[in-house]
């Protein structure tokens, strides 16, 4: 079934665009591909959609202006270009928006933002109070202090986040290709292009290619961004953005791209804990727990866990490993690691005795704990 009539029944939408697209290789921002999307976003707009743009470019723009011949490896000149060629996207966008009287708006997140709580809550509630003020919003990663430790990686990711945040009802994922195939068109020739899977599909992951010099994302970053959009309830679209007038397009129904559809919308705490990119710790549980876990829907206790790894603090989020090293649930820690390799494999009467003054019975409670 290919039916994408509902498209434009989704009134909230989530866009990101890479970099290949807003750049011409590498040269700079191409600023008719900026002012051909503001057109798209502003007809979006006239049909009563909400969309919030997840921008990629900064670098690119930026290693551009500072006259580099290639992407910069070091991390200080990363940042240095960032912030060199977000000044100029952003210029970009404001002036491609203003024929049409949109105020634009500029928020950059890094993972640290996402990964507090209380800072997911803050970017979330500034998020829908720009949408609510009738504002653009650009969405970027903060490359000028992002590292490897505390960045998203890529745009996709980030974009399906920003959609949890919002709670949109679609991702549209707009880059240089047209779509998920079966295999890479680019090494065969028979490959076909897959109008519409499910989000969940295992067997997608076998189909995905890698990315380009430009961007960091390729088409597994993608997949793995629609898994995540799917845990709030949204559906994603893989297009190619070099189609002529392809926001509208999609709205209108046209079989582009790849779409792949959510699954059951999950509570938002357990988006945000499912949707962490950074994990701190894994407890690796034995056969009964990760039953109890998956069919009665119980808290996971200390005596169902075999091993405890990683440095965590209470409140952190860790991974919860079956024994043949499959990761079926993460969630948020009552104890230290210091505290839960004294306690783990004990039963709960035991706790007290090991440390009088423990919190709780449970490692993760069951409302801190989400099941892949």
């Amino acid at each position: 079934m290919n039916d994408r009539s509902t498209i434009k029944d989704k009134k909230r939408w989530v866009v990101k665009v890479g970099s290949a697209l807003l750049t011409n290789d590498g040269e700079g921002l191409h600023r008719e591909t900026i002012v051909q999307l503001a057109e798209q976003v502003a007809f979006l707009r006239d049909q009563g959609i909400e969309v919030i743009l997840v921008s990629s470019g900064s670098v690119a723009a930026g290693v551009s202006q500072l006259g580099m011949t290639s992407r910069p490896s070091r991390v200080d000149e990363l940042q240095a270009a960032a912030a060199v060629g977000q000044a100029s996207l952003v210029r970009h966008y404001e002036q491609a928006f203003q024929p049409f009287k949109i105020h634009t708006a500029q928020v950059l997140l890094t993972h640290s933002d996402i990964a507090n709580r209380e800072r997911y809550l803050n970017a979330r509630s500034t998020l829908l109070r720009l949408l609510e003020l009738d504002v653009l919003t650009v969405v970027n990663e903060n490359d000028t202090v992002a590292t490897d430790e505390i960045c998203f990686g890529d745009n996709d990711s980030l974009g399906s986040l920003v959609a949890n945040l919002v709670g949109a009802e679609l991702l549209v994922i707009l880059t240089d290709q047209n779509g998920l195939y079966t295999a890479d068109p680019r090494l065969n020739p028979d490959a076909k292009l897959l109008h519409q899977v499910r989000s969940n599909d295992e067997s997608l992951m076998a189909m995905a290619t890698g990315g380009t010099s430009l961007g960091r994302g390729g088409m597994v970053t993608k997949l793995s961004a629609a898994q995540i959009a799917s845990r709030s309830g949204a559906s994603t679209i893989i297009a190619n953005g070099r189609e002529s007038h392809i926001l509208e397009r999609l709205y209108r129904g046209e079989l582009l791209g790849t779409l792949l559809t959510s699954n059951e919308r999950v509570a938002s705490k357990k988006q945000w804990m499912a949707g962490q990119m950074k994990i701190v710790g894994k407890v690796v549980i034995d056969d009964g727990a990760v039953r109890v876990l998956q069919q009665s829907g119980k808290s996971l206790l200390p005596v169902g866990v075999i091993s405890v790894e990683g440095d965590f603090k209470r409140g952190e989020l860790i991974s919860c490993i079956d024994q043949q090293g499959s990761e079926i649930g993460r969630g948020l820690s009552n104890y230290s690691a210091e505290d839960a390799k004294l306690i783990y494999g004990k039963a709960s009467d035991r706790i007290r005795e090991l440390l009088p003054f423990a919190p709780d019975d449970e490692l993760i409670h069951r409302d801190n704990l989400v099941l892949l």
